[in-house]
């Protein structure tokens, strides 16, 4: 089992303690138990207030195969805007640099939903994992895919190797029935041109790619490719460049966690994605792809949990992009 440094121990006694990352993800699990409560779960979506707030999962996967997890690290939960990621590879894979001449690269400093900033800027989404950006990704995987819902799925589980993931029906419902901001978004998108689908089939779409339900094991697993250069670990094959690996990380680095971007790349120092459902999935290039699960969010719309164990994950083993 590999050895990590202790940081915070180094630091209070001046010795250096090896510490294996399982011991680390259970400490860390002991840590953050004084951060349950002060969040709250994503009222806005009906469903994903039902969730039991002291939820707590936390796994990591290494490029060379090994796994490390704590709490309810193999429990699904409604992925959310993670999924965004797998709809981005997707696209990728399928037309390229194509992409970027429907959509930016740029963080957008406005909550993920804004409409102000897309009619602003003349119906060009900033970058791919705000809700506008990621509704144009999905038209372009749409255009390629005869059925684009179970493309996305699919390609979730052949990538963790999960075949039974899906979408839930009752969030999905939810999301359907309270994704009013959503349709103005896709509309707007449309009166510009920057999509070129049907509307109603591209929402409809859209929902049942945040409703998909996986944990944080299945999340680790699909996402290794991105920590591997394009190679996935599980499947024995590249799902993408690696220079598009690289592409993908370097904008989870710069938009991945809504308008508290640059808050989270000080306080943790790795690329990652939230999702409103209180995922967080985050990559060291090289090393390995980490995922928490924690529903209360914080005023950004990401776990509050989940960025503190983070947080302490990468002062403990002083592990960072920088």
């Amino acid at each position: 089992m590999p050895a990590v440094w202790d940081a915070a121990a180094r630091a209070s006694s001046g010795k250096v303690r090896p510490m294996s990352y399982q011991d680390l993800l259970d400490e860390i699990a002991r840590e953050v138990r004084p951060y349950f409560g002060k969040g709250a779960v994503a009222g806005y979506i009906p469903a994903l207030r039902r969730v039991p707030v002291t939820k707590f999962g936390m796994s990591l996967c290494t490029v060379t195969g090994a796994v490390y997890s704590v709490g309810d690290a193999e429990e699904p939960f409604s992925i959310q805007s993670i999924s965004k990621l797998f709809t981005l590879m997707l696209a990728m894979s399928m037309v390229g640099d194509e992409i970027w001449t429907r959509v930016g690269k740029e963080p957008s400093g406005t909550p993920f939903n804004s409409l102000v900033q897309l009619e602003h800027e003349a119906g060009v989404p900033r970058n791919p994992f705000i809700n506008a950006g990621a509704l144009v990704v999905l038209d372009c995987v749409m255009t390629h895919a005869k059925d684009v819902k179970s493309t996305i799925r699919d390609y979730a589980r052949v990538l963790s190797q999960n075949f039974s993931i899906d979408a839930n029906p009752r969030v999905l419902r939810s999301e359907r029935k309270s994704g009013f901001r959503n349709a103005a978004l896709a509309y707007l998108l449309k009166s510009h041109g920057t999509i070129a689908g049907n509307v109603p089939r591209l929402l409809d779409a859209y929902c049942h790619q945040c409703a998909l339900e996986m944990s944080c094991l299945d999340l680790s697993r699909a996402l290794l490719a991105l920590a591997n250069r394009g190679l996935s670990p599980v499947m024995g094959e590249a799902v993408l460049t690696a220079g598009q690996a690289k592409r993908v990380n370097s904008l989870m680095l710069t938009c991945g966690m809504y308008d508290s971007v640059g808050s989270f790349a000080y306080r943790v120092g790795l690329p990652a994605k939230s999702g409103v459902g209180g995922g967080i999935v985050a990559v060291m290039p090289g090393e390995f792809t980490i995922t928490v699960w924690s529903p209360e969010l914080d005023r950004s719309g990401n776990s509050l949990v989940g960025v503190q164990a983070l947080q302490l994950f990468t002062q403990m083993t002083g592990i960072s992009v920088f």
